[in-house]
């Protein structure tokens, strides 16, 4: 008989304090990653766990009550995006205590959601310095990852950015500046208008603005980003002309 829930909690609760160190948890905290309940585990072994369990909605959301920081990385790594509603996905963002857990929740599995967009404009203006943090971060991870989502869609977030970039709360102007980039990044009809406001940002009078667009600037302007938008547009082209074809092979 498969073990219950509970007992795979359990489980895993004792394999993650069997391989947690605190030498892992002191550099943890060296980059800002701190919680009230951290057994220290690398992020490499938590993904080699979760590609071993795979998809599991329930067995998430009970690692998450655990409170642990590692269950809770484990939970937004084996989630299942389709069983996410948007209460969950609130009572989570409220709980997220670092960068960490809010970033690799919004990036592996919330933008997966249909319901990304809809929390996005939820939280983009909430004054939770985490729930505003993961507005951002979930910009940046469905810019990233949804290939097939139209670029009309972003434009309202780079108002969205406008208007936190004087949020000056580290966590919080460091998401922003996350979206921008991740906007600009994605095409290069979003590269241009990214540009100019990151051009703005870079000479208001609020200092963290400033820093935003500066960080955007150095980043969009790359030849990496460059060549990376070049491609894209390649990618398009070649994606553009094949539906053509299809559509003409249905109508002979």
């Amino acid at each position: 008989m498969a073990p219950t829930t509970s007992a795979r909690v359990v489980e895993l609760l004792a394999w993650m304090q069997s391989r947690g160190s605190r030498k892992n948890v002191d550099g943890m905290a060296r980059y800002g990653i701190v919680a009230d309940k951290v057994f220290g585990i690398s992020v490499g072994t938590l993904r080699a766990k979760a590609k071993q369990i795979g998809r599991h909605h329930a067995l998430a959301i009970a690692l998450w009550k655990t409170g642990w920081y590692e269950a809770r990385m484990l939970a937004a790594l084996i989630d299942d995006p389709a069983a996410l509603t948007a209460t969950q996905m609130d009572q989570w963002a409220k709980q997220f205590n670092n960068w960490a857990i809010c970033d690799t929740t919004c990036f592996h599995l919330f933008d997966k959601s249909p319901l990304a967009w809809s929390r996005i404009r939820a939280w983009h203006r909430r004054k939770d310095e985490f729930v505003r943090r993961a507005a951002f971060a979930l910009i940046a991870s469905v810019a990233l990852h949804d290939k097939t989502a139209d670029d009309a869609l972003f434009v309202p977030c780079l108002m969205m950015i406008e208007a936190a970039a004087t949020d000056d709360r580290n966590f919080v102007k460091k998401g922003v500046s996350w979206a921008l980039r991740g906007i600009g990044k994605r095409s290069a009809e979003l590269h241009a208008p990214a540009v100019t406001l990151a051009t703005r940002l870079s000479q208001s009078s609020s200092k963290s603005a400033r820093w935003i667009g500066a960080d955007a600037m150095k980043d969009l302007q790359t030849p990496a980003t460059k060549a990376q938008l070049a491609r894209t547009a390649a990618r398009r082209a070649r994606r553009a002309a094949k539906t053509v074809s299809r559509r003409r092979g249905r109508a002979t």
